[in-house]
């Protein structure tokens, strides 16, 4: 396998142009400006980075080798060496500021471990360049709780004293700095602490699986994804009660009798996994309620001294959201235009401007225009501008024009699909130049913004079918984010917190209002075609209709056309959107108010799901199977859950 990496890594160092005894290409040491940059864009790595990388030098610290973290790009961030070997390190540009991508350097171990995505030594002659063979590297990947790659921890020295224990050495400091970031960047969630041994619970070790106050398993390590058997692509789909024989509701309630003592679960193949919940005081003040009565926090805890930037405030917990604020954060700052598409009502301009708000233009103009909205004969002289005169209707005084106002800040191009064709060029052209010539005017004028663009609809499509221009389809596609719809989000509970915390504010009303549970649950099962813009109507009506006093929202809340839609009952065998939740209570049924009595706001999870199973089984008529499809469970568990709580 080293053998297969190491032909891997010399083919693509030989595809990027290096010779081996050549020297690294001249891109290969960044300025002081850019490495100021990467730092800014990183305290929360470099905060929990630098106290392990101490500990880590004080275990090598005569071996003459040197203590390395780069960025998620190959850029050495910070470094601690022995005296000794400190001038050979900077003979080779092993200093801060300086590339060591593959693409810059050949193989080497942290290059390749970026490359590979996995832990690699690279001893003497194995580096690609004949100038770095003096070197032993030994380099492991740095994961945050999604599985995205943050960066590089590596051990270089000597290779006359290189050993093959400092591969293990360097990949349990990685370990040591992913547990310290997803304690950090979890603080707002349930974290459940796994090992095969209570007494392995605490240790490097240990499996840390971060939870969703409505159940759904949001981050993990790797050693928790391989303990349940889970990849990062399952994490914001996959429900903790589908991985492990226990509620969430117990957990925390024998968390609230024993907080110290861990607890054994089993998962479904019969092996045994030792169990310890931790909760952060300040996220979870008091006891715990009910995940269907839960505010959750608006944004994850920042570092130390650190205030959370925009788009952090608005994150709620979904790990697909998460993920692409998380890509979108990384090149904000850069000559990188950003692409978010996702469907009508998702928050494509909300994300857009918490990303400008997140940068380094936060304080210049955000500048809008919804590229569907303007009619086509004014499109060109609003965007462009014009001079006095230009046309008949002009102003006298003529206009500036949408992109001369984003001057310094950002542009935010909604619905860009819609663009006539004639004016793609135009913009092509602006975005090549960066000039701007008015409508009537003979002379172009510098401009200077970040671009963001939004779409709905699929523009490579669009680009194979001649309706947009290819060229400028990868001018505006630097990065592309995808914004979940709705009904695929894994935070609809604390959605609708926010939203309801924010309509408090607008409408007035007192603070805490809440949406009963059986109503909640129906509203996170319904599909939600206009997705938060449609949520955000359908609450802001339902305060409205509050009486003085209260402050629960109920099925007399609603408008007479979402109590239609909410109890249609599903297509007979129809299958849930793909991706869509599976939430107890959610049971097609002609009439809003239950049979079954169901609990009270401030009951438990149990009482919850007590209730939902007995409406179910009431509307299939006592079918075990047909009420188990409803709930979202197997058959099985609907049985063990009967045996251990009977219904009627």
């Amino acid at each position: 396998m080293v053998q297969e990496r190491l032909a891997r890594s010399w083919t693509r160092s030989l595809a990027a142009g290096l010779v081996p005894g050549g020297q690294p290409r001249a891109t290969d040491h960044y300025s002081s400006t850019a490495l100021r940059q990467v730092l800014d864009h990183n305290p929360e790595l470099l905060a929990h980075s630098r106290p392990v990388m101490q500990y880590l030098f004080e275990q090598v610290r005569h071996s003459q080798s040197v203590v390395v973290l780069a960025d998620r790009r190959g850029m050495l961030m910070h470094t601690l060496g022995d005296p000794h070997f400190v001038d050979k390190a900077e003979r080779v540009a092993l200093t801060s500021g300086a590339s060591w991508h593959e693409e810059h350097r050949g193989t080497n171990a942290i290059g390749t471990a970026l490359a590979e995505c996995s832990a690699v030594q690279i001893h003497g002659g194995e580096h690609f360049l004949e100038r770095n063979s003096f070197l032993t590297c030994a380099a492991s990947p740095i994961l945050s709780a999604t599985g995205a790659l943050l960066g590089i921890l590596d051990i270089s020295g000597d290779y006359r004293n290189g050993h093959a224990h400092t591969l293990g050495l360097v990949s349990t400091a990685a370990r040591m700095i992913e547990n310290r970031l997803l304690a950090d960047t979890c603080q707002r969630h349930i974290r459940l602490h796994l090992h095969t041994e209570p007494e392995g619970i605490g240790s490097v070790a240990e499996g840390i699986v971060a939870v969703s106050g409505d159940g759904w398993i949001v981050g993990a390590n790797r050693v928790g994804l391989a303990q349940l058997g889970l990849h990062a692509g399952d994490l914001g789909a996959v429900r903790l009660e589908q991985l492990l024989e226990v509620r969430l509701d117990d957990l925390l309630s024998h968390h609230r009798r024993r907080p110290q003592q861990p607890q054994a679960l089993r998962l479904p193949g019969g092996a045994l996994l030792w169990a310890q919940l931790q909760l952060d005081a300040g996220a979870w003040p008091g006891p715990v309620a009910p995940a269907t009565a839960r505010p959750a926090r608006a944004h994850p805890a920042a570092a130390p001294g650190a205030a959370p930037d925009a788009l952090a405030q608005l994150d709620t917990g979904d790990a697909r959201w998460r993920a692409a604020a998380d890509k979108a954060r990384r090149v904000v700052g850069k000559p990188i235009a950003v692409l978010i598409q996702g469907e009508s009502g998702v928050g494509k301009e909300l994300f857009a401007r918490a990303l400008h708000a997140s940068g380094p233009r936060r304080g210049a103009p955000f500048v809008a225009i919804n590229c569907g909205a303007i009619p086509e004969n004014l499109i060109e002289a609003e965007l462009f501008g014009y001079v006095a005169g230009a046309f008949t209707g002009a102003r006298k005084e003529g206009s500036p024009g949408y992109l001369r106002q984003a001057h310094g800040g950002t542009l935010f191009l909604d619905e860009i699909g819609d663009m006539p064709l004639a004016l793609q060029m135009r913009l092509l052209r602006v975005l090549q130049e960066r000039s701007v010539t008015p409508v009537g005017a003979a002379k172009a004028v510098p401009v200077d913004f970040a671009l963001v663009c939004a779409t709905h609809c699929q523009l490579l499509q669009a680009t194979e079918q001649g309706r947009f221009r290819q060229d400028l389809y990868y001018r505006i596609n630097g990065l592309t984010v995808q914004l979940p719809p709705l009904r695929q989000r894994s935070d609809f509970t604390a959605l609708v917190q926010r939203l309801l915390a924010q309509l408090a504010t607008e409408q007035d009303l007192p603070a805490g209002v809440w949406v009963a549970p059986d109503l909640l649950a129906r509203l996170a099962a319904y599909p939600w075609p206009g997705n938060l813009r449609q949520l955000a109507s359908v609450l802001r009506t339902a305060c409205a209709l509050l009486a003085d006093g209260q402050n629960t929202l109920d099925w007399e809340h609603l408008s007479d056309d979402v109590l239609h839609a909410l109890q249609t009952p599903a297509a007979p065998g129809a299958a849930p959107a793909r991706g869509a939740r599976t939430v107890p209570g959610a049971w097609p049924n002609t009439e809003p108010p239950p049979a079954v009595a169901l609990p009270s706001s401030g009951q438990s999870l149990q009482a919850l799901s007590h209730a939902a199973i007995a409406q179910a089984l009431q509307a299939a008529c006592g079918n075990v199977s047909q009420a188990a499809r409803q709930l979202g469970i197997s058959r099985q568990t609907l049985y063990r859950k009967l045996a251990l709580n009977p219904v009627g």
